[in-house]
Order: C-alpha cells, then structure tokens, then sequence
C-alpha cells in the first residue's frame, strides 16, 4: 500500500469509530522519573511547546533533521507493529505486551533505551506514551486506546513521506514572511501570533469540517467587529437552516435570526415554504447577543471565500481531540487575547481588560487595525521543534495522500 494511502486508511478509520542536533539525540526523551500523572502530562507538553512557528527557517532546518533521523529508522526496519494485544495497556499493567510498547517508544525516540524490558508499564513509560501522544495530538490519557493504538501502527516510512512533503510546503511559503504575523494550522485545529521569528501566543481553533473545508489563503486582517451581527451565507441556508426549521419550526426565533427580503422588510419565518428553498433566495441575519454563532467578535481580513475568524457560544468544543467542525471559518480559544495583540499596535488602548470591557457592552463596534497583521491557513501534518521533538497530525483533508504542495491556486 502506498505510504500517504496508509495515513489516509488510518483518518478513515478514526472518522468511522534552532541549533545543531546530534542525529542520535532527536526526539529523545530525558532520563526522568516523574512523580505523578500530572507531572507526565505537563511534561509531555512541554516537549511539544516550542517558541519557533510552525512556518520559520528554523522549522525547515528541523525537519531536515527530523527527516535524517527518519531515514535513519526506516533504514534499521522501522518499528514493529503493536499486536491487539496491547490495546489497553496503562499504567500498572505488569505483561508481555508491555515490553512491545517500550520496544516501539525506543524506536521512535520516545523512550530512552537503558538497555532493559521490563514488562511493567512504570511511571517511565508512561511518561514516554504521553509525550507520544502529545506529538501526535492525542489526549494524553497514558493509555492505548483507540486512537493511539491505530497512531502507534503508523509505518515509519509514512511518517518519512510526511515529513518531507511538509518540508516543501514549509520552504514554499518561509521567504514570504513578516515581521508580524499570524499562522492558522489547518491539521492541528490551532494558531500562532507570531512577532520578531517568536511564538507569542498560541490558540486552540476549530476548522472546517472535511465536507466544509477551511481554505489555504494569505492575507491581512484588517478589522476587528464587536458584537457582530451574522449575516448567515446562502450555504448554511440551504444545508442547515431549511432542515432546522423542518425539525423544529421555532429555530429562528429561538436564536434571533431575522429574515429580510431585496428590500430590507423583515419577513416572518411562518411565511415561507420551507419544504422547498424558497429560503436561500432572502437574506438571514442573527442578532448580536449569547445565542450568536460568531459570539463576541469577528476578525476580518479579505479573501475570495468569504471565511473569517472567530468567537464562538460553543467553549465546550475546545476541549475535543478533533475539532473539525466549522463550515470553513475559524473559531478562537481565548479570542479576547488574539484580538488584542492584533490591535496592540494602534494608539488606543486595546488590552485585555478593554477587549473584554468592549464584549460585555455588547455594543456594535468596528475597529480598523492601523498596521494590518498578514494571516496564512496552511496545511502541516509534520513538524519539529529545535529540541528534536516531531510532531504529526492527520491528514483530515486528503492533502498528503494527493502530494500536494503548491497551493498557490486557492
């Protein structure tokens, strides 16, 4: 099976159910006892959080370290594969399968390799699978459930072809680079503000769902609008709100959406035939106010797509390991924060307490950003950091298996 066809194999399953770096050292994890789980997992995170971008020269250099190390591994037979066996394996666990799991985690770099195999899953080794985990975007459960056990099975030689296809989409775009700038990583669901080649702040988002995808662009944010109103696209229309208001007749009206006919007359939802798409043919607004699909703020910046960033009255979905979700525009984690160090460069105070102060108002406010701030959607499965550490995420829109690179069309 072809190498990129396998990680697609593998999206499928789960959508159904900067200085020089000694080769031998890349991705290893510190000889360290932690103390409890809390302590693996905010290791493991820590070893992913990284100030350089994703989209930087030192991100190249890194994966081309990243890529001789792979190369290295693929070169030794890769890793073997984790029999069913070991699906459940967590801590406390005293059997066979354990020694497969460090003989997999030293392959990858996980683990350190003391020269033992105990067959106990210790505190060691669950330090090493949620470092794992956190690599690939996992919750860091320090278990082998489903989506790590699958993850774990991943060839060597796919993640080899990973990074080097990323290694070109990071070269095609790193000479393009401001000063100031911010990166949406369509695969990671998350964002950058980056100023001076540093990561300043760093955001969980929602993205496109794979049949609403969030588009590769580059452009300028350019203004910040308080309190929108949400003037619904014709394609929410036409796939969401005509089946909404079959199943409940009520929907409008309970989250403040009005409809306007070519002349601006408001029309009542009871009017219109919503057995047919009579709908799509009139304009759809919802109001500002709690029950608002872009919450608090939208941040604009133009494109042919019509597709924005965004708040969002629905926190809870911060917390999924998937979040692909959107209709193609981007949710914000902590919007408040991005906001204001997108408009921390005009004259009027915009710190927090004021960005906050401004959502409570509820007013309706548009605020232009006196140095517009260029944004990038991009698409990176695989990257490292400058301590060796490669992360991977999978291919939820198909782009690796199709080797694409140059996205210059979109």
């Amino acid at each position: 099976m072809n190498q990129l066809n396998w990680l697609a194999k593998l999206t499928f399953t789960l959508r159904a159910g900067c200085g020089a770096l000694a080769l031998a050292g890349l991705m290893a994890v510190p000889n360290v006892a932690f103390a409890n789980e809390t302590d693996n997992k905010e290791a493991a995170q820590e070893a992913i959080d990284s100030v350089e971008p994703i989209l930087s020269y030192e991100t190249s250099y890194n994966l081309i370290a990243a890529i001789k190390r792979y190369e290295q591994i693929v070169a030794n037979g890769g890793w073997e594969e984790m029999t069913r066996g070991s699906y459940g394996l967590e801590k406390g666990d005293d059997r066979g399968h354990v020694r497969a799991l460090r003989r997999r985690l030293i392959a990858s770099g996980d683990l350190e390799d003391t020269g033992r195999l105990s067959s106990e899953f210790d505190d060691e080794l669950d330090a090493a699978l949620r470092q794992f985990q956190a690599r690939h975007g996992l919750q860091l459960t320090g278990l082998i459930d489903q989506e790590t056990y699958l993850t774990l099975n991943i060839p060597a030689e796919t993640k080899l072809a990973q990074l080097r296809l990323n290694l070109e989409r990071v070269n095609q775009v790193v000479g393009e680079l401001s000063t100031r700038y911010i990166v949406v990583n369509i695969p990671a669901a998350s964002i950058e503000a980056v100023e001076n080649g540093v990561v300043e702040r760093r955001h969980t988002a929602i993205v496109g769902r794979i049949d609403r995808q969030t588009p590769i662009l580059t452009s300028k944010v350019h203004e910040i609008n308080f309190n929108p109103y949400w003037h619904v696209p014709k394609s929410i229309i036409r796939r969401d709100i005509i089946k909404y208001m079959n199943q409940d007749p009520e929907y409008l009206t309970n989250y403040r959406i009005k409809i306007y006919d070519a002349n601006g007359e408001e029309l009542d939802p009871q009017s219109i035939d919503w057995s047919t798409e009579e709908a799509v043919q009139y304009a759809f607004r919802q109001e500002p106010g709690a029950e608002n699909s872009m919450g608090h703020v939208k941040i604009n910046f133009h494109n042919p797509h019509a597709v924005y960033l965004h708040d969002t009255p629905q926190k809870s979905l911060f917390g999924q390991n998937r979040r692909f979700h959107s209709s193609g525009c981007v949710r914000v984690e902590n919007v408040d924060e991005l906001v204001s160090w997108l408009l921390r460069e005009n004259e009027t105070d915009w710190s927090l307490p004021s960005v906050d102060a401004a959502f409570d108002s509820g007013e309706r406010m548009d605020v232009g950003l006196e140095k517009p701030v260029p944004i990038i959607t991009t698409y990176i499965t695989a990257w490292a950091n400058r301590d060796g550490v490669v992360s991977f995420r999978n291919d939820i829109y198909g782009y690796d298996e199709a080797g694409r690179v140059d996205f210059a069309s979109n």
